[in-house]
């Protein structure tokens, strides 16, 4: 069973379906929650949805993509912070619903989703970067935050990578996201008023 769950997610053909329309997948889902949105859970969904964000722009400032190692800032304390700090703000969005069950769907698909992208992904890297890598690996935990890489530095922001990772239009789609939500939910607040 499990391995029939992994071949769906590492299917290279529903990979790049994926891939193609992941920007009208996103923006149907994106309404569909807002659209569905349950006010009690605006701010707490909304402090999940941020910190995640949080995470993941500090991912854009210190990843040098395919040139060089990634051990410092976030990825000095665990392998792949980015995948964590999507988890959380595609989680915050999905609290709006209002359905712990559909939180805990989510986590079960985000995790197969998780383990098989990160599972090809080092696979490439240790191709491309080769003994660096498998020593990174060997000292750092795959998706549980621990000690710092070889005393790596964990507090670091470049603003040179943060552009070129295009973290400010990252940040500009999340707050788009929460804007719309904000603002629906402020009409339907009115509405009933």
């Amino acid at each position: 069973m499990m391995s029939a769950v992994n071949a769906l997610f590492n299917h290279p053909g529903l990979r790049s379906f994926l891939v193609r329309m992941r920007v009208p997948i996103a923006i149907a889902i994106a309404a569909t929650v807002i659209a569905y949105a349950d006010p009690r859970w605006l701010w707490p969904a909304l402090a999940v949805s941020m910190a995640g964000e949080l995470i993941q722009l500090w991912c854009f400032a210190t990843l040098d993509k395919n040139s060089s190692l990634a051990c410092r800032g976030p990825y000095a304390i665990v392998r792949n912070p980015m995948y964590l700090g999507r988890f959380f703000i595609l989680g915050g969005a999905l609290m709006l619903l209002g359905q712990p069950w559909l939180l805990v769907l989510y986590a079960v698909v985000y995790w197969f989703y998780m383990v098989n992208r990160v599972g090809r992904e080092e696979r490439r890297l240790r191709e491309v970067l080769g003994t660096p890598y498998a020593e990174y690996c060997a000292g750092t935990r795959r998706f549980l935050p621990g000690a710092p890489y070889r005393g790596e530095p964990v507090l670091v922001w470049d603003w040179a990578l943060f552009r070129q990772n295009h973290g400010l239009q990252n940040f500009a789609g999340t707050a788009a996201f929460w804007i719309a939500a904000v603002a629906w939910l402020a009409t339907r607040a009115g509405g009933a008023g």
